[in-house]
């Protein structure tokens, strides 16, 4: 690995105008100054760039979708392989993570509370709380991460990655209350009457999609968001009927797979995947197969029927099938604080600044926007974590 790393990082053109900065990333790491660093032997420089810039760089270093952003637009693509940037920057951060020295302001005697501790919420929590805030978060969960715990699976994204973040958040003097849903029996006010300054809503989006097709609701069907979750709980059977062309679908695919599933097909609607194109290449070699324009018209007790380019209908034998459709934010806070608004979509709407209809209440991530990147949370996190600041300092 470290060789591979070192010649990647060789490969590098240092760029005047770095397209994989500006045009690729949307946090705009920047990615000449890490190779730099890391070439000059100032790897913990490099490490503690990266860090402050994003919280999450050795998580997105494994998930960000590449080849559509930083790689995808570095000019040694244009006529070969680009700089293998993810994997630079993964080294760099992995190797560094406990040895970060990140000094916090002094407390400035203000608590914020934070809701959710996924993508959004962990990176809140840490600009904050560096900024002198006292930050406790709240999650419905045992485990921090959200979605990067319960819906990526542990091949792509291993666990003790959040669990050293855990610690960092710990020492950090972040506290958290663990399976606690905000939105029952406590509610936004009484975090208000508690003291709390300020309130980040970053909850994600865990509701599965439906198809609205007739036989959603039997035994043999399961949800992608419910199945990533827990895979070990489920008995799927030999043969897998998966619904959707995303990235969620590939890591259920491979994941079916990887528990024992013997078939694993993936039926598109249209012509192509909507996942990544390396996820989509991961699938194809782990074994999952693809069938195309397959509209799905109903659900039976022994798999799906779907209807074909030619408007055929035809039942596939399934012994279970996984509909991969995106997920929908959670209502159970809405539904408790009447006047939290919603836009258009469905999701909490904010103004520019990230705050919500409440006064002192903002929200970002899937919440806000619906399922999206991690790395998209994060970078609209760092602007909101600003806005909470100065909201605060002006109380």
């Amino acid at each position: 690995m470290s060789v591979h790393v070192i010649d990647e990082a060789n490969r590098c053109l240092q760029c005047p105008n770095p397209r994989c900065r500006e045009n690729g990333c949307p946090i705009h790491t920047n990615i000449p100054e890490m190779i730099r660093l890391f070439k000059e032997n100032k790897m913990m420089e490099a490490a503690q760039m990266l860090f402050d810039n994003n919280p999450l760089s050795m998580v997105c270093s494994l998930v960000c979708n590449h080849e559509n952003q930083c790689e995808g637009n570095c000019v040694r693509g244009i006529k070969g392989e680009p700089v293998h940037i993810s994997s630079i920057e993964n080294y760099i951060s992995d190797s560094c993570f406990e040895r970060l020295e990140l000094h916090p302001a002094p407390s400035n005697g203000m608590k914020a509370a934070v809701i959710g501790a996924g993508p959004a919420g962990i990176t809140i929590s840490i600009i904050l709380a560096l900024r002198g805030y006292s930050i406790t978060v709240f999650e419905t969960h045992d485990k921090i991460g959200g979605i990067l715990r319960y819906g990526i699976p542990e091949f792509r994204l291993p666990k003790s990655i959040l669990d050293r973040y855990y610690t960092k958040m710990r020492q950090l003097g972040i506290k958290f209350r663990p399976n606690f849903s905000i939105g029952g029996s406590t509610g936004i006010q009484d975090l208000f009457n508690d003291g709390y300054k300020s309130v980040f809503i970053g909850t994600g989006a865990w509701r599965p999609r439906k198809l609205g097709v007739p036989g959603e609701t039997f035994g043999n069907v399961f949800y992608a968001i419910n199945y990533l979750n827990n895979p070990d709980v489920y008995e799927l059977g030999d043969k897998v009927a998966i619904i959707g062309a995303g990235n969620a679908a590939m890591d259920v695919a491979r994941t079916a797979i990887r528990h024992g599933s013997r078939e694993v097909t993936v039926y598109v609607r249209g012509d192509e995947v909507n996942a990544s194109k390396s996820e989509f290449e991961y699938a194809k070699v782990d074994g999952v197969r693809f069938e195309y324009h397959m509209s799905v018209v109903k659900i039976e007790d022994d798999g799906p029927v779907f209807k074909n380019a030619e408007g055929e209908e035809k039942k596939i034998p399934a012994d279970s099938v996984i509909i991969a459709i995106s997920q929908v934010p959670q209502d159970r806070i809405v539904t408790h604080e009447k006047n939290l608004k919603l836009n258009e979509k469905g999701n909490l709407a904010t103004n520019e600044m990230g705050e919500t209809s409440l006064p002192g209440v903002f929200a970002s991530g899937d919440v806000v926007t619906g399922a999206k990147t991690v790395v998209a949370a994060v970078a609209v996190s760092k602007q909101i974590a600003e806005d909470m600041d100065n909201y605060m300092k002006n109380l």
